[in-house]
């Protein structure tokens, strides 16, 4: 259930890479209690806006107006996991902006990666280099790091890419208590058939928002081949779809 707190609005946002429109006039809310899904093909442009939510990637046009701390997990390899760090180090890192550059952590710090690390399964695992981790372990690694900085928004990009089925178990009950928590979440996603379980509402993004509404979306023949472009992803999107629903 929403909280009606809208936590993260966009509004007719462009951004434009390389002198081409990457996104053009998308507009998406995210509210607090929702597990918002971004879904479309390839080159759709939903890192992008992700990264621009987050003031990474400059905006051409438009506005981003979001409230509160936002965590945000990346693609799992744009993390170094060749650096010299164990688990309980790289959470912690999740601190830094609300540390400070070279200060000390302090107890409320450690208490907050502390929980971060409870909440994603980690505890047992704190002391072991991240260079030693399963994909999943580096996910999940990922996924509290951004707890730490204990946000009211998570942006997560691709968070089941390359992990297995028990990790994307642990994951989808994490981000549901999350959201039923009050935190507002969006998910960038080629998972239909995960989306369509767990997330609140959908939205289809093809350099544009084509469509948004629940789940129930992605079994509409018409929304999918808008979004995707391809007559022959309809059966099999409508199949996983709807053994989702």
């Amino acid at each position: 259930m929403t909280d009606d707190t809208q936590l993260l609005q966009v509004r007719s946002v462009s951004v434009a890479l390389g002198g081409r429109t990457a996104v053009e006039d998308a507009s998406l809310t995210v509210s607090g209690g929702e597990l918002v899904g971004l879904l479309g093909p390839n080159g759709a442009g939903k890192t992008t806006l992700l990264r621009a939510v987050l003031g990474l990637t400059a905006t051409s046009a438009g506005s981003v107006t979001a409230t509160g701390t936002i965590g945000y997990v990346p693609q799992r390899h744009d993390f170094a996991w060749d650096f010299p760090i164990d688990v309980a180090g790289a959470v912690l890192s999740g601190r830094t902006r609300a540390i400070g550059w070279l200060r000390r952590p302090k107890a409320h710090d450690r208490a907050a990666a502390d929980e971060a690390l409870e909440l994603a399964g980690l505890t047992d695992l704190r002391r072991r280099p991240i260079g030693e981790l399963s994909g999943g372990q580096r996910q999940r690694v990922l996924v509290a790091r951004a707890l730490a900085a204990e946000p009211r928004l998570l942006l997560l990009d691709e968070p089941f890419t390359g992990v297995d089925v028990p990790t994307q178990d642990l994951l989808n009950d994490l981000f549901g208590r999350l959201a039923a928590d009050g935190r507002g979440l969006l998910m960038t996603t080629h998972d239909l058939a995960a989306a369509a379980r767990t997330c609140t509402r959908v939205v289809l993004l093809n350099r544009t928002v084509v469509a948004e509404g629940g789940p129930e979306l992605l079994a509409d023949p018409e929304q999918m081949l808008r979004a995707f472009g391809l007559d022959r992803a309809i059966g099999s999107v409508q199949a996983e779809a709807g053994a989702a629903a």
